[in-house]
């Protein structure tokens, strides 16, 4: 088990949120006894205490998104400090050691704490590695061979709160014909508000669905105590909601219900388990935005002859129940064995002992008794040579296949098992793995088991992975029998060897792994890869393997575009992130950095090594994804605290100044620490259409090819409606002034700027954001306050907000309207400048054709240039107060938009922050006829006025 640990010292700042009026779980005895008057022997006893010296967690939710077998988790954490000083508080859960964290945060009093994936420092020489092995206490119970551990603490300032976010990503592999998804229940207390959900989108038809009672750490994901054809009792409490392709799993215990399961909250693993149907043919392929991901699982095969040795450490630290539970799980083992097989068994320590020197031998009952007889009299002693028996079993293999040319269509194996390092014979661990693949010759497969925290298990898995097998760990405490036969079973029946799957090369790029040595009954393979032409209308797929003595060929022509459509037909209304949506471009870089991280691994070549670092890096930051070549740091923002008055920017943030300086850094030893959500890029998209400056009003009409500009000169604490579409997309923008002097010889009495632009959206759900050239306040289901002159980003429910620290901040809904505000600071501002805000129109594609307000009546217009007839002009100088004996006026330029016509003249504005300048026809008087009405309509008032009483746009 893998732990990180993060302090975070937060000294207790000026309180943001009060929660002195928190009664729950005062007195747990009460709840108890109300809910279950009869049940007084099973009471839990009193945590006030507890709860006085640490925080409480109030919230604890799961969230699992599976979209054919790639698994999005997301965990929330919430938990409250009611005591006035400051607490740490401890978030701590068990994650699949197999997935890669892809996000955390902390939302601490209300300051937000991002994080951000960096490439892995590389390590000084000579600096000794700390490694630190799982304690004792409450991580004992914890122990499980697939899982590791998260662990992060913080200091959390005296009546506040503290949300913890995690989210990670796992492709689920099919082990003995099931998918198997497991949550981690373990919050360490009782929890008021306690849910998992597991939500499965399949393409094909759920066949199978099981949620078994849950497990700790010492009991089998595999084994079934009961009737074999029968499915578990579901935990209390859990719900099931399925359709033909689609299930939702609930499990949400009150407490009285989680005190029947641990009353220390330690309540195990809910694990849900499935599979689902498959058509025999070349398998099922799916298609999404330029990707591919090819699922293989063959049934109904005959099982492929297999020559297996046992390899078998007999070492002194075997004693006691490690050689027993083996010696159990052989026993099974040996009975499993079908009548066409043919094994031998190899014990190593200080001596080599055969069972059956220089062959092996075929199942027949006496062969499995005399076998049997061998294992039953194994006595541990000595040391423990692990390459004599490495290459005596390799050996073995090689000349029994050597001597019979009939073994040819059959699959040789050795399994492989030990609890310590190498302390006889060789015991350089390099040459070690050279001896074992000389000795193999890619002739058999090697299956490496470990048990006990002694191995060297980086030399276990080296040993499987350059010899086509795989690695499988079980600790000290574990029940190995059952542990060693489910493993067993996974490599027991061979269904096809040397399996060659090819794609049309022009057609295909960037392709996973496609050559398989071996495939078992009950696993699955998969391959992703990305099309080189999204508009290819067909991929040619070739399948070649051999099953015994047989070949077996499979072609196909898949129908891409139909596919395509296939999937985002089953997906749209099921998926909602973004993230998710793209789900088969993240499974493929996953499967990728997985494949290069191995390939590393493997390598020989320390160049070759250093190039899969690289490449693997690269995705893994391409995709945020906290991997052994990177590292995730979690900054400590200057957020401001949610106070009541308005120059908190301004004050100093009580942070230690050490800990501001050098960013903390999170590592999950050489597996996969964590990550956050993306940093923003600096470059942002140039947009025309743009309310920045005095302000400075920019249109753009793109269909008509113009741009038109005009002012506003409006009154100090004016709200101006620049966006208004509530009634359709539910968007609304709003904007205040501030106002300064006007310079020196100005024919201006004032200047004014943008001092606050809100932005409110009501669908999915109503959030507000409210941004300065200091802070941006979300609104949403929590309150978060972040600094303009910070970089960091958060992403929820469809409404994402990404700053740019000191330049800009993007607010992006439901991912098809975009807005660009840019922050305009003065080091040294004159009289008439003031810190101000830039309003951009970035897309407008989700904002409807009733869009309104200064800039959005526009978006869906177009305009022309015209002229003026001379009538109008003259017409027009005499409202504007010109002398009526001037000469007759030749037409001037107008434009001309819902069939009025407009005056204007050419002039050039500078937009983004001077870096770019637009030629536009400038319109006068407030932009009079060229705007509905007159712009004093368009003051609301307030920063979060919706008008959605009256529309008044419909009155002009």
């Amino acid at each position: 088990m893998i732990t990180i640990i993060l302090l975070l010292c937060l000294y207790p700042p000026v309180l943001g949120e009060e929660y002195g009026n928190l009664e729950f779980n005062d007195n747990i005895d009460k709840i108890f006894s109300d809910l279950e008057p009869d049940s007084v022997g099973h009471r839990v006893p009193r945590q006030v205490n507890k709860l006085e010296s640490k925080p409480h967690i109030i919230d604890f939710k799961v969230k699992t998104t599976i979209i054919s077998r790639y698994a999005f988790t997301a965990v929330s954490c919430t938990m409250i400090n009611r005591v006035s000083a400051a607490k740490e508080g401890v978030f701590q859960i068990q994650i699949p050691a197999a997935a890669y964290i892809s996000n955390f945060t902390m939302i601490i009093g209300g300051r937000v704490f991002p994080s951000e994936v960096r490439e892995k420092e590389k390590k000084l020489k000579g600096k000794k590695k700390e490694t630190k092995k799982p304690g004792n206490g409450a991580k004992a119970d914890n122990i499980e061979s697939e899982m590791e551990t998260f662990r992060i603490a913080a200091s959390i300032p005296g009546k506040n709160k503290a949300t913890f976010l995690l989210a990670y990503e796992e492709l689920l592999q099919r082990r003995l014909g099931k998918y198997e998804h497991v949550t981690s229940v373990r919050p360490q207390q009782l929890v008021s508000k306690l849910s998992v959900e597991v939500n499965i989108v399949e393409h094909s038809e759920i066949t199978y669905l099981e949620t078994p009672q849950l497990r700790n750490g010492r009991t089998s994901s595999s084994t079934n105590t009961g009737n074999p054809n029968s499915k578990p009792e579901a935990p209390l409490s859990t719900v099931v909601n399925r359709t033909k392709t689609t299930c939702k799993v609930t499990f949400s215990p009150n407490i009285m219900q989680q005190a029947r399961i641990a009353r220390n909250g330690m309540l195990g693993d809910f694990v849900v388990r499935y599979d689902v149907e498959r058509e025999l043919g070349i398998g099922d392929i799916q298609v999404l935005n330029g990707y591919f991901v090819h699922y293989f699982a063959p049934k109904d095969l005959p099982a492929v002859p297999k020559n297996v040795v046992f390899v078998i450490d007999t070492s002194a630290s075997m004693v006691g129940t490690k050689i027993r539970q083996t010696k159990e799980a052989l026993f099974t083992i040996l009975k499993d064995l079908r009548p066409e097989d043919h094994f031998n068994i190899v014990s190593f320590s200080n001596r080599i002992k055969v069972w059956q020197q220089g062959k092996l031998v075929p199942v027949t009952p006496d062969n499995i008794r005399d076998a049997k007889k061998f294992i039953y009299l194994l006595s541990p002693s000595g040391g423990t040579n692990i390459n004599g028996g490495i290459q005596t079993g390799a050996a073995l293999l090689s000349d029994y296949k050597a001597n019979h040319r009939r073994t040819q269509g059959s699959v040789s194996l050795i399994i492989f098992l030990t609890d310590g390092r190498p302390t006889v014979g060789e015991t350089q661990s390099s040459n070690i793995l050279s001896n074992t693949k000389e000795a193999v010759q890619e002739q058999s497969c090697l299956f490496s088991i470990g048990i006990g925290n002694d191995v060297d298990y980086r030399l276990l898995e080296r040993m499987a992975l350059e010899n086509c097998g795989m690695m499988r760990r079980i600790y000290e405490d574990a029940d190995a029998r059952t542990m060693l036969k489910g493993f067993y079973d996974e490599i027991g029946t061979p269904l096809l060897s040397d399996i060659h799957i090819d794609y049309t090369e022009d057609t295909v790029e960037y392709v996973t792994q496609k050559l398989f040595t071996n495939y078992f009954n009950g696993s699955e393979i998969v391959i992703a890869g990305k099309l080189s032409d999204q508009s290819t209308d067909s991929l040619h797929v070739q399948m070649k393997a051999s099953n015994s003595d047989k070949s077996i060929m499979l072609e196909m022509d898949v129908p891409l575009q139909d596919k395509a459509k296939e999937v985002e037909k089953n997906i749209k209304s099921l998926v909602n992130t973004t993230t998710e949506k793209d789900y088969i471009e993240r499974l493929w870089g996953y499967l990728s950095v997985k494949e290069l991280l191995q390939s590393r691994l493997r390598s020989e070549s320390s160049r070759e090594r250093e190039t899969l670092s690289d490449q693997a890096k690269n995705l893994s930051l391409t995709y945020n994804f906290v991997t052994p070549v990177t590292s995730m740091v979690i900054e400590q923002p200057d957020i401001q605290m949610d106070k009541p008055r308005d120059d908190d920017a301004d004050d100093a943030d009580p942070l230690d100044e050490e800990h501001r300086e050098k960013p903390q850094s999170l590592h999950r030893n050489t597996k996969q620490p964590d990550v956050s959500v993306k940093k923003p890029e600096k470059k942002i998209i140039i947009s025309k259409t743009s309310a920045d400056g005095d302000p400075h009003f920019v249109v753009d009409f793109p269909l008509s090819k113009i741009a038109v500009c005009f002012n506003i000169n409006g009154e100090p604490g004016d709200v101006l409606r620049l966006v208004t579409d509530h009634k359709n997309s539910g968007v609304t923008v709003n904007g205040k002034l501030v106002g300064a002097p006007a310079p020196v010889n100005s024919h201006k009495k004032q200047r004014t700027y943008f001092s606050t632009i809100t932005i409110m959206v009501s669908k999915p759900q109503r959030s507000y954001i409210e941004i300065t050239p200091r802070k941006v306040i979300l609104d949403s289901k929590d309150r978060m306050v972040l600094p303009c002159d910070k970089t960091s980003a958060v992403e929820r429910d469809g409404l994402a907000v990404s700053i740019v620290g000191k330049s800009n901040i993007t607010v992006t809904v439901q991912g098809s309207v975009s807005f660009v505000i840019l922050v305009h600071h003065y080091k040294n501002p004159a009289p008439y400048q003031r810190d101000h805000l830039g309003f951009y129109i970035s897309s407008s594609k989700g904002l409807s054709s009733d869009s309104h307000g200064l800039l959005g009546q526009f978006l869906y217009q177009e305009v022309s240039i015209t002229e003026m007839p001379v009538n109008v002009t003259i017409h027009e100088s005499l409202l504007n107060g010109t002398k009526s004996n001037q000469e007759p006026q030749s037409p001037s330029t107008a434009l001309k938009l819902k069939d009025r016509l407009v005056p204007a003249v050419k002039k050039q504005r500078k937009i983004h922050s001077g870096r770019h300048q637009v030629d536009c026809w400038f319109v006068k008087n407030n932009a009079a006829k060229l705007i509905d009405g007159v712009y004093q309509d368009y003051v609301v008032s307030h920063l979060f006025d919706t008008a959605t009483g009256s529309d008044m746009y419909n009155e002009l």
